[in-house]
């Protein structure tokens, strides 16, 4: 540092002129009185941690994150700005492990982060250290890839040092093997359980903290929606958007390619996503095949018996439509589309895999929209290449440009729309059009019919989705069914300015 020559006050007092003992006597007599200080301050704050260990109660409302800034989940978000120093890591909290949490998420990539949001939650509310969790590899999907392949473990580490200890893997000691009375090795068990679903902290206290304490070590082997939507702690509710919004950012390798599609399309202006849930496993698992052939519907009922997981068989898919529980057809997007008011020259980008029907069943849809692109028109087969049969790393990029973009359109109220849809709330109410099906099957019918005009059709559309365009709402609670009550990740409005 250079000297600018001013007076600068001395950090210790001055030592004494002619008798130098007196001096220093002061001085250590002072210094002793400082380190004194010091270590009980540390022994004062350790002892609160343990005997108290609940969680901060100072977090802001409102669309900036728990340390008051303005909320950066990603850099997608923040395109156009330098990027922002690295932020200093947080001090660990200090506290006495009960036992170790390992879990194995199922599902899909949005199913999967939600589920790791509710168990680093769990971890902290029952002082566990958690492992770092395992990513589904055996679902329909197939998909290999680990924690570290999709999101920054460093990054996930170190941002919840001050909530929960998070370790890379099991000590050894657990995985050692044990004799067992006979003087044979085994291997040691470790007690693994699916934990209820939509259960309140209650239960976790009650029922498995004690199975903890009593086996060291628990597995969840199922972990989609293992946590109620309400009536948690707020400092609960804040901690899993701490998680969501914060805690997991994808590997800096998917995040500069998304960077790069968001790029690419803000050249060309406005961009909307739209997310087509249309895919074979989509329409085979719900048994939606309006406007599907016969051999298709024959070949989407095969795939769906074929899977001895799948517990509901025959299901009657006009039915299901009927009560709006079918994506929409990308014949029917379009129609709904140009009756909000979309231009034909919009930008859209689609998300989703690959299309049921290929380009045949696109056909209407791009004869609509032109501009229609996906993000292997975007990228490079080199830049794909290690995104290549990782579906998961591949829905990572659509949820990065959907998060991003200027008006978000999910065709199928899935994961992915759930999460996007309250990922984009916490951004700030970016404007989501939750698409009422209900409602618009039947418009859907009635125009094909000749029942309404087109002007009609237009109007009742808009009229329909007025109130559905991602503003600030209060989210729904059907006590007893959480499964019909508003999703905590698609509106986490205890972490939200309402």
């Amino acid at each position: 540092m250079v000297d600018d020559g001013r007076a600068r006050k001395p950090l210790l007092p001055p030592r004494a002129h002619g008798g130098g003992g007196g001096g220093r006597r002061m001085m250590r007599k002072w210094a002793l009185k400082l380190g004194t200080s010091i270590v009980l301050w540390t022994v004062i704050m350790q002892l609160t941690s343990l005997l108290h260990p609940r969680l901060p109660k100072s977090w802001p409302s409102g669309c900036v994150d728990r340390r008051g800034r303005p909320n950066a989940t990603n850099s997608v978000l923040d395109l156009g700005r330098s990027p922002p120093s690295p932020p200093a890591i947080v001090p660990q909290r200090i506290y006495k492990s009960n036992g170790y949490l390992l879990v194995s998420c199922n599902g899909g990539l949005n199913q999967m982060r939600a589920a790791i949001c509710d168990m680093v939650t769990v971890a902290r509310y029952l002082n566990l250290t958690l492992v770092v969790p395992e990513l589904d590899k055996t679902s329909f999907w197939a998909d290999p890839s680990d924690f570290r392949d999709i999101f920054n473990v460093n990054h996930f580490i170190n941002s919840l040092r001050d909530e929960v200890k998070i370790i890379r893997k099991l000590p050894d000691k657990f995985s050692r093997k044990i004799s067992d009375k006979s003087g044979r090795k085994i291997c040691r068990q470790i007690f693994s359980l699916p934990p209820v679903s939509w259960s309140s902290e209650k239960y976790y206290l009650r029922q498995i903290l004690p199975i903890v304490r009593r086996h060291k070590v628990i597995h969840f082997n199922k972990t989609d929606a293992r946590l109620a939507n309400n009536g948690l702690p707020i400092e609960l509710q804040k901690l899993r958007c701490h998680v969501n919004y914060e805690a997991l950012k994808f590997t800096p390798q998917i995040e500069a390619l998304g960077d790069k599609l968001i790029s690419i399309l803000r050249r060309s202006g406005f961009f909307v996503v739209l997310h087509l849930r249309y895919e074979m496993d989509m329409l085979s698992f719900s048994g939606c095949t309006h406007g599907c052939s016969d051999e298709e519907t024959k070949e989407l009922t095969r795939m769906r018996y074929a899977y001895p997981w799948w517990k509901e068989k025959e299901i009657v898919s006009e039915q299901k439509r009927l009560e709006g529980l079918c994506p929409l057809t990308p014949e029917e997007i379009s129609l709904v589309l140009q009756a909000l008011g979309f231009m034909r020259n919009t930008q859209i980008y689609i998300a989703s895999g690959e299309i049921y029907g290929g380009e045949r069943r696109l056909a209407a849809l791009r004869a609509a929209y032109p501009k229609i692109v996906r993000k292997e028109m975007l990228l490079s087969p080199d830049e794909l290449r290690s995104f290549q049969n990782h579906s998961t790393k591949m829905a990572a990029l659509d949820y990065l440009v959907s998060v991003a973009s200027d008006v978000f359109i999910p065709s199928y109220d899935g994961n992915m729309a759930k999460v996007v849809e309250g990922h984009r709330r916490f951004s700030g109410f970016r404007k989501t059009i939750l698409l009422d099906k209900r409602e618009l099957v039947k418009l859907l019918d009635l125009l094909k019919d000749g029942k309404l005009s087109w002007n009609q059709f237009s109007n009742a559309v808009q009229e329909v989705h007025k109130n559905r365009m991602g503003q600030p709402a209060i989210r729904k609670v059907i006590p007893g069914r959480p499964k019909e009550e508003d999703y905590f990740y698609a509106n986490p409005q205890e972490c939200l300015a309402l």
